[in-house]
């Protein structure tokens, strides 16, 4: 509070957006170190097949070469990174501060396994995040672009080239209300 700027309310907001960040998904956590070669998708992975923050520093080379879109410079670029003993401190201090290292299993099922989504346009009352989040939590994937591997485009309201491209390749379209009705 004595900081300039901030009153009573404001580092109560503060304090709460740190305990906040303190449980959010593991993956977040994983991507949040900057490992090279180690994006968000990766950490997914890493996430969804190891389940907490020590097993994947216990990972072999071998091992994390088994896992999908994984090669031996992400391997490498792990067993590197969990081999440094200045990274096996920093985890270890945030355990300490009670950051998330556990996965939640928040996957619901297998509905849309193997299946890419494109998200395009403003949906009426799911955020992108939101809908990106359910399609992940039963097994499907959100890609960027349309294409012949597309299965299915998310439309909302002011959908633009990427609605164009899906009717052009004959791609599934629904709406929202569609799309929740599936779920």
């Amino acid at each position: 509070m004595s900081m300039e700027g901030f009153k009573e309310k404001s580092s109560q907001n503060l304090i709460n957006s740190i305990e906040d960040s303190k449980k959010r998904d593991l993956y977040r956590l994983i991507f949040g170190l900057g490992i090279d070669f180690i994006g968000e998708k990766a950490s997914k992975v890493l996430e969804k097949n190891y389940g907490n923050i020590d097993q994947i520093m216990e990972a072999k080379e071998d091992d994390l070469m088994k896992l999908p879109d994984f090669g031996k410079r992400m391997a490498e670029s792990i067993t590197d990174f969990f081999g440094n003993e200045k990274n096996i401190i920093l985890i270890d201090n945030l355990k300490e501060l009670g950051l998330n290292t556990v996965a939640k299993s928040s996957a619901q099922g297998d509905l849309f396994k193997g299946m890419k989504f494109v998200l395009t346009g403003t949906l009426p009352s799911l955020t992108r995040t939101e809908a990106k989040a359910i399609i992940e939590n039963n097994g499907g994937e959100v890609v960027g672009s349309v294409s012949k591997k597309t299965s299915i485009v998310l439309a909302g309201q002011e959908a633009g080239s990427k609605l164009d491209k899906a009717k052009e390749l004959n791609i599934p379209i629904i709406s929202e209300e569609e799309f929740l009705k599936l779920v």
